[in-house]
């Protein structure tokens, strides 16, 4: 594994120095033009200089909020005359050196998420003492300030968790389990730090292998066989969501299944009753104003927030709104 991520550096280095992070061949970069043109009706609305910049996120392989989050940063990236380049690691020391990558290529901008940030800060350090400005997204907006960042854009995690949690106690919950699927990552603590800090019942933590689906779906099952008491599972991603549906079906649970973040599949779930409600941090738009606000900076020296973070959540999105937001989720941002 550790060779495989080596590799996977190198070959980012050897990325970084296209034009767009794309296919080998012609047909296939010109396919990704061609995708993100349509994006925004091909054309840049302004006349800057086709700076690059980078996007490096903690995602592993597959997960979809990560797709909206791209999404809204290439729309951006088309109308700002931007070079868009994304890679991303589920381990930070590996994250961090494709941030050494980014710097080494001497992008125009930095946009990364701080899930683990002690491994990311000499990283950002050195992005920093480039002359590279920064902007964090999505995770650690703790941190973002103190790493010498312009900004950060997402959801305050405790803020979102306390939401959650008034909401369990609307729904008149008693026994909660709340599903964490990356250990270390602390936006996930806080997020159920946060919804422990108001609701009124009794929450319990369950640590799961978010790269293994199976055995998240195991654990989930035996925990709710387990204890009958349970009546709500709150998973911390979407993907987690349709999984936790599943271990409550095989184990013969009544538990309501409620989740962080939105996606088409869990849209649906929603409009059907099979999930509660989700809490929306609107990825498209930490991609979206994360690009914005570099171009901003560099064309103008804005700076957005006034040293706090600018919010993109949360949201409370229930049956009642799934509906109307199913045709955003289906195009792929929301």
């Amino acid at each position: 594994m550790a060779r495989f991520r080596t590799w996977a550096v190198i070959a980012l280095t050897g990325a970084l120095s296209l034009p767009l992070a794309a296919c080998s061949s012609t047909g296939g970069k010109r396919a990704e033009d061609a995708r993100e043109a349509a994006a925004a009706q091909g054309r840049a609305a302004v006349n800057t200089p086709r700076w690059t910049f980078a996007m490096i996120t903690h995602s592993g392989d597959g997960d979809t909020f990560w797709d909206i989050v791209q999404n809204g940063a290439k729309q951006a990236a088309v109308k700002d005359n931007i070079n868009f380049l994304y890679s991303h690691d589920d381990e930070a020391q590996q994250q961090a050196q494709l941030v050494d990558a980014a710097v080494d290529k001497k992008v125009d901008g930095i946009i990364v998420t701080l899930a683990k940030p002690d491994a990311m800060k000499a990283a950002v350090a050195r992005a920093e003492k480039a002359g590279i400005p920064v902007v964090t997204v999505n995770s650690g907006s703790a941190e973002s300030k103190a790493f010498g960042a312009l900004t950060h854009i997402g959801q305050d995690e405790t803020i979102a968790g306390e939401a959650v949690g008034d909401e369990l106690n609307k729904r008149g919950k008693k026994k909660a389990l709340c599903v964490l699927h990356e250990q270390g990552n602390v936006g996930h603590e806080q997020r159920c730090d946060g919804v422990a800090k108001t609701f009124r019942g009794t929450l319990q933590k369950l640590y799961v292998n978010g790269t293994n689906m199976p055995d998240v779906q195991s654990a989930v099952e035996a925990k709710l066989q387990a204890d009958r008491s349970l009546d709500a599972v709150v998973t911390l991603g979407a993907p987690y969501a349709d999984t936790a549906v599943k271990a409550k079906s095989d184990a013969g649970s009544k538990a309501e299944i409620d989740t962080f973040d939105l996606n088409a599949q869990v849209a649906a779930e929603l409009k059907n009753g099979t999930l509660g409600f989700a809490v929306d941090q609107q990825p498209y738009l930490q991609g979206y104003e994360a690009v914005d606000l570099l171009w901003a900076y560099k064309y103008n020296g804005d700076v957005l927030g006034g040293g706090k973070p600018v919010l993109t959540g949360p949201q409370i999105i229930t049956k009642d709104q799934a509906s109307a937001l199913a045709a955003y989720t289906q195009r792929g941002t929301r």
